[in-house]
């Protein structure tokens, strides 16, 4: 049968575990051979292959076929060396059951057929011959015969049972942490999928405000503008239904976005998306709520910035305040944003405890298992910029940085979302 490509975890986590047991087992064999004072020719010459083979039987499991056999003819041949033969011989059917070398309906009828044999030469050989006295069971001796056999197979059943039910065991542990890793997989992606909609339906307010200001304007020039030319008349209402038909085709592709999953109808109600200038009134209502937060600037603010790139800013800084609140409870919390020629750096520290021990600088992984960080760094990649997040340092802390290009922020941000 097909060894199976399950290979088990349940052993011990040093990988030295097989060879410790099997140092030990060769010991305890060379022990009884020498106490036992073994003569036997044919005993030593098999002891070797119950013993030693089993060193690599994490490596190779399917040793076991050798070493069983190999045990019950040392067995056969001279009953000497029983506890060596013993253990070698649970450790190889333990060994086969773990991997599932075979079925153990078909381990379990081998052995057991095995141990039979082995019963049925010991008393062909004479060895139950007590010198003409009566053996320990039965009053003519017939039961003892049977005694080796039965001992042998309730001792391959019960170690062939113990094994499979390991193996059951780690099977069922692999399902559930796969299970699990796919499960918290799916709500990653779901959470990247709701955070693009939100971003979308963002850039909805963006946009449209935009392109119904063309509209009004290219729809107001030919009214407002003296000694305007039939052709440039004609262009200026050529721009104002684009700009509308344009328009018509972001509200629709909002309303779609805005539809829970249910399919309802219902749209999230329209409100102005925050820019820079919100900044003030966001660290106001953290400091209401009994919360320390200082903003340092640098450099000097664009005239105009794009707005999805102010929207971003705005978004990490609020999702850096909610996790200060929510996982460092009165940690104070400093946030420099600087203003340089082609992007907007922004940084955000606390003095809070940080996400503990094990997570490495500028770690990907969030302190809580949450998404809020991850849909920041999706906004970050969408403008063509970059977000790290992770422990402040040694002394605790959590960090957040943040650099977002000016120029082709809104172009990449639009692209990243309809594409």
């Amino acid at each position: 049968m097909r060894q199976s490509s399950l290979r088990p975890t349940a052993w011990p986590r040093s990988p030295r575990y097989p060879y410790v047991t099997g140092v030990l087992l060769v010991l305890l064999a060379a022990a009884e051979a020498l106490h036992s004072r073994i003569t036997s020719t044919t005993v030593l010459a098999t002891l070797p292959f119950v013993v030693l083979p089993l060193l690599w039987r994490r490596r190779e499991p399917r040793i076991g076929l050798l070493v069983v056999p190999a045990a019950l003819l040392n067995f056969l041949f001279r009953p000497e060396l029983l506890m060596t033969v013993a253990a070698a011989g649970v450790m190889a059917l333990h060994t086969l059951a773990r991997h599932r070398v075979l079925h153990p309906a078909l381990l379990s009828a081998a052995a057991i057929t095995g141990s039979v044999l082995v019963n049925v030469g010991h008393v062909a050989m004479g060895v139950y011959d007590l010198g003409g006295r009566a053996p320990a069971v039965g009053a003519d001796g017939s039961l003892s015969y049977f005694t080796e056999s039965f001992v042998l197979a309730v001792g391959v059943v019960a170690t062939v049972g113990v094994a499979d039910a390991a193996r059951s065991r780690e099977e069922s542990r692999q399902a559930r942490e796969a299970a699990q890793r796919e499960l918290i997989a799916m709500e990653r992606r779901h959470a990247a999928a709701q955070e693009r909609a939100a971003i979308a339906r963002e850039l909805h307010d963006i946009v449209a405000h935009s392109v119904s200001v063309i509209a009004v304007q290219a729809e107001s020039a030919t009214y407002t503008t003296p000694d305007l030319s039939p052709p440039a008349r004609d262009g200026f209402q050529q721009i104002a239904s684009s700009a509308r038909s344009a328009l018509t085709e972001l509200r629709r592709l909002l309303s779609v976005l805005r539809a829970d999953e249910a399919g309802a109808e219902e749209a999230a109600p329209v409100v102005p998306q925050p820019t820079l200038d919100s900044l003030g009134a966001l660290l106001d209502a953290h400091r209401s709520g009994g919360g320390e937060v200082t903003l340092r600037t640098a450099g000097t603010r664009p005239a105009a910035l794009p707005p999805s790139l102010e929207l971003t800013v705005y978004r990490i800084v609020q999702e850096a305040l909610t996790n200060a609140r929510r996982h460092a409870r009165g940690a104070a919390v400093d946030i420099r944003l600087a203003y340089e020629q082609d992007e907007v750096r922004l940084r955000i520290t606390d003095d809070g405890p940080g996400p503990g021990a094990g997570a490495g600088p500028r770690s990907p992984q969030l302190p809580s298992g949450g998404h809020g960080l991850s849909g920041m760094r999706e906004r970050a990649n969408l403008l063509g910029g970059r977000l790290t997040c992770g422990p402040a340092g040694p002394g605790g802390g959590f960090l957040i940085e943040a650099e977002l290009p000016v120029r082709a922020g809104a172009q990449s941000f639009a692209e990243g979302v309809y594409e």
